[in-house]
Protein backbone atom coordinates (compact mmCIF):
# COMPACT_ATOMS: atom_id res chain seq x y z
CA UNK A 1 0.00 0.00 0.00
CA UNK A 2 2.87 3.03 0.92
CA UNK A 3 4.52 1.88 -2.60
CA UNK A 4 1.21 2.41 -4.04
CA UNK A 5 0.94 5.70 -2.51
CA UNK A 6 4.11 6.55 -2.97
CA UNK A 7 3.99 5.72 -6.72
CA UNK A 8 0.54 7.86 -6.86
CA UNK A 9 2.33 10.69 -5.00
CA UNK A 10 5.34 10.73 -7.91
CA UNK A 11 2.96 10.80 -10.67
CA UNK A 12 0.80 13.87 -9.29
CA UNK A 13 4.11 15.50 -8.20
CA UNK A 14 5.06 15.35 -12.50
CA UNK A 15 1.53 16.04 -13.85
CA UNK A 16 1.87 19.15 -11.63
CA UNK A 17 5.92 19.63 -12.84
CA UNK A 18 4.37 19.24 -16.55
CA UNK A 19 1.80 22.36 -15.91
CA UNK A 20 5.12 24.82 -15.80
CA UNK A 21 5.51 23.68 -19.61
CA UNK A 22 3.43 25.19 -22.30
CA UNK A 23 3.49 25.85 -25.89
CA UNK A 24 4.48 28.74 -27.28
CA UNK A 25 4.00 31.15 -30.30
CA UNK A 26 0.33 30.81 -30.49
CA UNK A 27 -2.15 33.63 -30.24
CA UNK A 28 -4.76 32.92 -28.25
CA UNK A 29 -6.81 35.97 -27.92
CA UNK A 30 -6.92 38.23 -30.89
CA UNK A 31 -10.62 38.84 -32.16
CA UNK A 32 -11.64 38.03 -35.48
CA UNK A 33 -14.12 39.89 -36.84
CA UNK A 34 -16.91 38.34 -39.00
CA UNK A 35 -16.22 37.74 -42.29
CA UNK A 36 -17.01 40.90 -44.52
CA UNK A 37 -19.89 40.57 -46.81
CA UNK A 38 -20.86 37.09 -45.63
CA UNK A 39 -24.75 36.76 -44.02
CA UNK A 40 -24.85 36.36 -40.30
CA UNK A 41 -25.56 32.75 -40.42
CA UNK A 42 -22.69 31.78 -42.42
CA UNK A 43 -20.08 33.51 -39.84
CA UNK A 44 -21.83 32.10 -36.94
CA UNK A 45 -20.97 28.43 -38.39
CA UNK A 46 -17.66 29.23 -39.36
CA UNK A 47 -16.79 30.83 -35.67
CA UNK A 48 -18.21 28.05 -33.93
CA UNK A 49 -16.78 25.00 -36.00
CA UNK A 50 -13.56 26.80 -37.63
CA UNK A 51 -12.27 29.88 -36.07
CA UNK A 52 -10.73 27.65 -33.25
CA UNK A 53 -7.91 26.46 -35.40
CA UNK A 54 -8.15 28.76 -38.64
CA UNK A 55 -8.30 32.17 -36.67
CA UNK A 56 -6.14 34.35 -34.65
CA UNK A 57 -9.51 34.04 -32.20
CA UNK A 58 -9.07 30.91 -29.82
CA UNK A 59 -11.64 29.56 -27.59
CA UNK A 60 -9.61 27.32 -25.05
CA UNK A 61 -11.82 25.11 -23.12
CA UNK A 62 -10.55 24.15 -19.42
CA UNK A 63 -9.01 20.52 -20.64
CA UNK A 64 -7.16 22.26 -23.93
CA UNK A 65 -4.66 24.30 -21.48
CA UNK A 66 -4.04 21.09 -19.13
CA UNK A 67 0.01 19.80 -20.31
CA UNK A 68 0.29 17.78 -22.49
CA UNK A 69 -2.94 18.27 -24.53
CA UNK A 70 -2.32 22.02 -25.08
CA UNK A 71 0.56 21.11 -27.14
CA UNK A 72 -1.87 18.97 -29.10
CA UNK A 73 -4.47 21.97 -29.54
CA UNK A 74 -1.26 24.06 -29.75
CA UNK A 75 -0.30 21.89 -33.03
CA UNK A 76 -3.65 22.11 -34.27
CA UNK A 77 -4.17 25.43 -34.20
CA UNK A 78 -0.40 26.20 -36.18
CA UNK A 79 -1.28 23.30 -38.98
CA UNK A 80 -5.05 24.69 -39.36
CA UNK A 81 -3.44 28.71 -39.49
CA UNK A 82 -0.73 27.62 -41.66
CA UNK A 83 -3.44 26.10 -44.10
CA UNK A 84 -6.12 28.65 -44.04
CA UNK A 85 -6.25 31.83 -41.60
CA UNK A 86 -9.67 33.37 -41.42
CA UNK A 87 -8.28 36.29 -39.77
CA UNK A 88 -5.87 37.74 -42.97
CA UNK A 89 -10.11 37.44 -45.10
CA UNK A 90 -10.49 41.18 -45.11
CA UNK A 91 -6.87 41.15 -46.96
CA UNK A 92 -7.97 38.43 -49.91
CA UNK A 93 -9.33 39.47 -53.24
CA UNK A 94 -12.97 38.39 -53.66
CA UNK A 95 -11.90 35.68 -55.86
CA UNK A 96 -9.30 33.97 -53.02
CA UNK A 97 -12.19 34.67 -50.85
CA UNK A 98 -14.92 32.58 -52.47
CA UNK A 99 -12.31 29.57 -53.44
CA UNK A 100 -11.06 29.35 -49.20
CA UNK A 101 -15.08 29.14 -48.54
CA UNK A 102 -15.32 26.37 -51.52
CA UNK A 103 -11.93 24.68 -49.82
CA UNK A 104 -13.65 24.74 -46.24
CA UNK A 105 -17.00 22.93 -47.58
CA UNK A 106 -15.38 20.71 -49.89
CA UNK A 107 -13.16 19.65 -46.68
CA UNK A 108 -16.04 19.32 -44.62
CA UNK A 109 -18.36 17.53 -47.19
CA UNK A 110 -15.32 14.75 -47.11
CA UNK A 111 -15.70 14.46 -43.59
CA UNK A 112 -11.46 15.89 -42.60
CA UNK A 113 -13.16 18.83 -41.45
CA UNK A 114 -13.69 19.40 -38.57
CA UNK A 115 -10.46 16.83 -37.22
CA UNK A 116 -12.53 13.73 -35.87
CA UNK A 117 -10.32 13.58 -33.19
CA UNK A 118 -10.86 17.12 -32.34
CA UNK A 119 -14.24 16.63 -33.28
CA UNK A 120 -14.39 13.97 -30.87
CA UNK A 121 -13.40 16.29 -27.89
CA UNK A 122 -15.26 19.54 -29.00
CA UNK A 123 -18.39 18.33 -30.16
CA UNK A 124 -19.35 22.37 -30.35
CA UNK A 125 -17.62 22.33 -33.31
CA UNK A 126 -19.36 19.42 -35.45
CA UNK A 127 -21.83 20.59 -38.37
CA UNK A 128 -24.96 18.92 -38.74
CA UNK A 129 -26.75 18.59 -41.79
CA UNK A 130 -28.67 21.80 -41.76
CA UNK A 131 -25.69 23.92 -41.29
CA UNK A 132 -23.52 21.78 -44.10
CA UNK A 133 -26.81 22.65 -46.64
CA UNK A 134 -26.51 27.11 -44.84
CA UNK A 135 -23.22 26.66 -46.42
CA UNK A 136 -23.54 25.01 -49.31
CA UNK A 137 -26.47 27.10 -50.25
CA UNK A 138 -24.31 30.17 -49.32
CA UNK A 139 -21.76 29.18 -51.75
CA UNK A 140 -23.86 28.95 -54.61
CA UNK A 141 -24.80 32.65 -54.47
CA UNK A 142 -20.86 33.21 -55.04
CA UNK A 143 -21.26 32.15 -58.78
CA UNK A 144 -24.77 32.03 -60.06
CA UNK A 145 -25.76 29.76 -62.75
CA UNK A 146 -26.87 31.34 -66.27
CA UNK A 147 -29.11 29.04 -68.34
CA UNK A 148 -26.98 29.14 -71.76
CA UNK A 149 -28.80 30.17 -74.71
CA UNK A 150 -29.45 27.65 -78.00
CA UNK A 151 -25.94 29.45 -79.88
CA UNK A 152 -23.90 28.36 -76.80
CA UNK A 153 -24.95 25.59 -76.24
CA UNK A 154 -24.57 24.71 -79.80
CA UNK A 155 -21.17 25.93 -79.79
CA UNK A 156 -20.11 24.08 -76.53
CA UNK A 157 -21.02 20.86 -78.14
CA UNK A 158 -19.34 21.25 -81.53
CA UNK A 159 -16.40 22.26 -79.05
CA UNK A 160 -16.46 19.08 -77.16
CA UNK A 161 -16.80 16.94 -80.46
CA UNK A 162 -13.97 18.50 -81.37
CA UNK A 163 -12.12 17.78 -78.54
CA UNK A 164 -13.24 13.78 -78.20
CA UNK A 165 -12.28 13.10 -81.72
CA UNK A 166 -8.70 14.93 -81.20
CA UNK A 167 -8.55 18.33 -83.02
CA UNK A 168 -6.57 19.55 -80.51
CA UNK A 169 -4.27 16.23 -80.86
CA UNK A 170 -1.52 18.36 -83.04
CA UNK A 171 2.66 18.72 -82.83
CA UNK A 172 2.53 22.39 -82.76
CA UNK A 173 1.73 22.57 -78.74
CA UNK A 174 4.68 24.56 -77.58
CA UNK A 175 5.98 23.21 -74.40
CA UNK A 176 5.08 24.68 -70.45
CA UNK A 177 7.73 27.58 -69.49
CA UNK A 178 9.47 24.56 -67.04
CA UNK A 179 10.04 22.64 -69.83
CA UNK A 180 7.13 19.98 -69.59
CA UNK A 181 5.28 18.99 -72.88
CA UNK A 182 2.20 18.62 -73.73
CA UNK A 183 0.49 14.80 -73.62
CA UNK A 184 -1.92 14.60 -76.14
CA UNK A 185 -3.05 11.51 -75.33
CA UNK A 186 -4.27 11.69 -71.98
CA UNK A 187 -8.05 11.43 -73.24
CA UNK A 188 -7.50 7.99 -73.77
CA UNK A 189 -6.54 7.41 -70.50
CA UNK A 190 -9.13 6.75 -67.63
CA UNK A 191 -11.09 9.10 -65.92
CA UNK A 192 -10.37 8.49 -62.01
CA UNK A 193 -12.12 11.70 -60.76
CA UNK A 194 -14.49 14.75 -61.11
CA UNK A 195 -15.25 17.57 -59.03
CA UNK A 196 -17.87 20.49 -59.41
CA UNK A 197 -16.14 23.96 -58.74
CA UNK A 198 -19.37 25.55 -57.76
CA UNK A 199 -17.47 28.56 -56.64
CA UNK A 200 -16.03 29.53 -60.00
CA UNK A 201 -18.74 27.57 -61.91
CA UNK A 202 -17.11 24.96 -63.53
CA UNK A 203 -15.93 21.51 -63.55
CA UNK A 204 -13.28 19.18 -64.08
CA UNK A 205 -12.58 15.86 -64.92
CA UNK A 206 -9.22 14.31 -63.90
CA UNK A 207 -7.82 11.54 -65.75
CA UNK A 208 -4.97 9.04 -64.88
CA UNK A 209 -2.75 7.02 -66.96
CA UNK A 210 -1.93 3.46 -66.15
CA UNK A 211 0.64 3.62 -63.29
CA UNK A 212 -1.58 5.84 -61.48
CA UNK A 213 -4.88 3.54 -62.35
CA UNK A 214 -2.46 0.76 -60.72
CA UNK A 215 -1.55 2.31 -58.09
CA UNK A 216 -5.30 2.89 -57.04
CA UNK A 217 -5.90 -0.27 -57.91
CA UNK A 218 -3.35 -1.58 -55.47
CA UNK A 219 -3.88 1.25 -52.81
CA UNK A 220 -0.19 2.86 -53.16
CA UNK A 221 -1.22 6.35 -53.64
CA UNK A 222 0.49 8.55 -50.54
CA UNK A 223 3.08 8.83 -51.89
CA UNK A 224 1.77 8.26 -55.32
CA UNK A 225 4.87 5.99 -57.29
CA UNK A 226 7.01 8.19 -59.91
CA UNK A 227 6.15 7.70 -63.72
CA UNK A 228 2.18 8.49 -62.49
CA UNK A 229 0.86 11.28 -64.28
CA UNK A 230 -2.51 13.25 -63.80
CA UNK A 231 -4.47 15.18 -66.63
CA UNK A 232 -7.36 17.70 -65.46
CA UNK A 233 -9.64 19.07 -67.69
CA UNK A 234 -11.68 22.05 -66.91
CA UNK A 235 -14.85 23.41 -68.62
CA UNK A 236 -17.43 25.92 -67.75
CA UNK A 237 -20.77 25.05 -66.23
CA UNK A 238 -23.72 24.96 -68.70
CA UNK A 239 -26.95 25.07 -67.56
CA UNK A 240 -30.02 23.97 -70.14
CA UNK A 241 -33.62 25.44 -69.10
CA UNK A 242 -34.23 22.24 -67.24
CA UNK A 243 -31.53 22.76 -65.07
CA UNK A 244 -29.65 19.59 -66.59
CA UNK A 245 -25.71 20.45 -66.15
CA UNK A 246 -23.13 19.50 -68.52
CA UNK A 247 -19.71 20.85 -70.12
CA UNK A 248 -19.77 24.35 -71.88
CA UNK A 249 -16.29 25.81 -72.66
CA UNK A 250 -13.15 24.35 -72.55
CA UNK A 251 -10.60 26.05 -70.24
CA UNK A 252 -7.21 24.21 -69.24
CA UNK A 253 -5.99 21.17 -68.92
CA UNK A 254 -3.45 20.73 -66.48
CA UNK A 255 -0.65 17.75 -65.80
CA UNK A 256 0.86 16.50 -62.99
CA UNK A 257 4.11 14.50 -63.18
CA UNK A 258 5.19 12.48 -60.54
CA UNK A 259 9.08 11.93 -60.51
CA UNK A 260 10.58 11.98 -56.74
CA UNK A 261 14.41 12.50 -58.03
CA UNK A 262 13.58 14.98 -60.56
CA UNK A 263 11.14 17.09 -59.47
CA UNK A 264 12.67 17.45 -55.68
CA UNK A 265 12.60 20.81 -55.65
CA UNK A 266 8.75 21.10 -56.38
CA UNK A 267 7.43 18.96 -54.42
CA UNK A 268 8.11 15.56 -56.15
CA UNK A 269 5.51 16.56 -58.95
CA UNK A 270 6.35 18.09 -62.58
CA UNK A 271 3.44 20.77 -63.17
CA UNK A 272 2.00 22.24 -66.67
CA UNK A 273 -1.27 23.74 -67.57
CA UNK A 274 -2.22 24.32 -71.23
CA UNK A 275 -5.33 27.14 -71.55
CA UNK A 276 -7.86 27.30 -74.28
CA UNK A 277 -8.78 25.57 -77.47
CA UNK A 278 -5.23 26.67 -78.84
CA UNK A 279 -3.68 24.83 -75.95
CA UNK A 280 -1.53 28.40 -74.61
CA UNK A 281 1.25 27.16 -72.18
CA UNK A 282 0.51 28.97 -68.98
CA UNK A 283 3.22 30.57 -67.32
CA UNK A 284 5.50 33.57 -67.91
CA UNK A 285 8.78 32.29 -66.20
CA UNK A 286 10.01 28.66 -65.26
CA UNK A 287 9.65 29.15 -61.70
CA UNK A 288 5.66 29.36 -62.23
CA UNK A 289 4.96 26.21 -60.65
CA UNK A 290 5.45 27.56 -57.21
CA UNK A 291 1.85 28.98 -58.12
CA UNK A 292 0.95 25.50 -58.13
CA UNK A 293 2.85 24.44 -55.16
CA UNK A 294 0.96 26.97 -53.11
CA UNK A 295 -2.55 25.96 -54.63
CA UNK A 296 -1.84 22.19 -53.46
CA UNK A 297 0.05 23.04 -49.99
CA UNK A 298 -3.01 22.25 -48.08
CA UNK A 299 -2.57 18.61 -49.19
CA UNK A 300 0.88 18.03 -48.06
CA UNK A 301 -0.04 14.89 -46.25
CA UNK A 302 -1.61 13.70 -49.29
CA UNK A 303 1.29 14.14 -51.61
CA UNK A 304 0.48 17.48 -52.51
CA UNK A 305 -3.00 15.33 -54.72
CA UNK A 306 -6.18 16.73 -54.21
CA UNK A 307 -7.79 13.55 -56.21
CA UNK A 308 -9.83 10.98 -54.34
CA UNK A 309 -10.30 8.24 -56.78
CA UNK A 310 -14.09 7.17 -57.53
CA UNK A 311 -13.17 3.91 -59.15
CA UNK A 312 -13.58 1.13 -57.18
CA UNK A 313 -10.77 -1.80 -57.66
CA UNK A 314 -13.49 -4.40 -58.74
CA UNK A 315 -13.85 -2.01 -60.91
CA UNK A 316 -10.51 -1.24 -62.76
CA UNK A 317 -10.54 -4.67 -62.65
CA UNK A 318 -13.13 -5.41 -65.04
CA UNK A 319 -11.83 -2.51 -67.24
CA UNK A 320 -8.26 -4.04 -67.21
CA UNK A 321 -10.19 -6.97 -68.19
Amino acid sequence: MKNKNKLLLILLISFVGLQFFRPEGIDHGTKTPDLANVPKQVNAILRSSCFDCHSSEVNLRWYDKITPANFLVASHIKEGRKTLDFSKWASWPKAQQNTMIYYSINKILSGEMPVPSYAAVHSYAKLNQNEINVLKNYALTLSPRKIADSLQISSAEKQYNEWMTGTLKHSSVKPSPNGLQYIPDYRNWKAISTTDRFDNVTMRIIFGNEIAVKAIQEKQTNPWPDRTVFAKTAWKQQVSKDGSISTGEFLQVEFMVKDAKKYHKTKGWGWSRWKGNDLKPYGDSPDFDKECIECHKPMEKQDHVFTSPLYLISQLKKIQK
